[in-house]
């Protein structure tokens, strides 16, 4: 399976468009939109130089089917292309939950995985920040839309 248009606009309205390198909420160096790493592996440095919007939707482009192949290898039920999405964009954002995944594999009630995905991966550097909110209801409302 593969992100849809859906999923894609969903990711990058949350992670936005760096052309200059800057610190994460969690300080981690990230460039473009949200990358961390380069296709191929290189972590982004804090000295990398500045890149063009095209650049960024390149590098989102080729770093994006690895997200994908994390939730296809770890979800071992049917999904929707919605909860392929937004397991996606969640995935995208944390590196994936091996929780959520077995709340999803185990067919935990929907109020369980609503509930995971609203209260969980809220916070970074020991703050909770209202944006990681926002796109976990986001998240949560798309895995939930038929």
């Amino acid at each position: 399976m593969k992100t849809s248009k859906k999923g894609i606009d969903l990711i990058l309205s949350f992670e936005g468009f760096s052309s200059k390198p800057y610190l994460d909420a969690a300080g981690v160096p990230t460039i473009g939109y949200g990358n961390t790493y380069y296709p191929g592996g290189q972590k982004v440095t804090m000295k990398d130089p500045v890149i063009s919007k095209e650049k960024g939707a390149e590098i989102f482009a080729a770093v994006l089917p690895t997200y994908e192949k994390i939730v296809s290898n770890k979800i071992k039920v049917a999904l929707s292309q919605n909860q392929f999405d937004a397991l996606v964009s969640h995935t995208y954002n944390t590196g994936g939950s091996d929780t959520l995944f077995s709340l999803i594999n185990k067919k935990a009630s929907d109020e369980s995985i609503k509930n995971w995905f609203t209260t969980k991966y809220i916070t970074s550097g020991g703050k909770t920040l209202n944006g990681l909110i926002r796109r976990r209801k986001a998240e949560a409302d798309l895995y939930f839309t038929n």
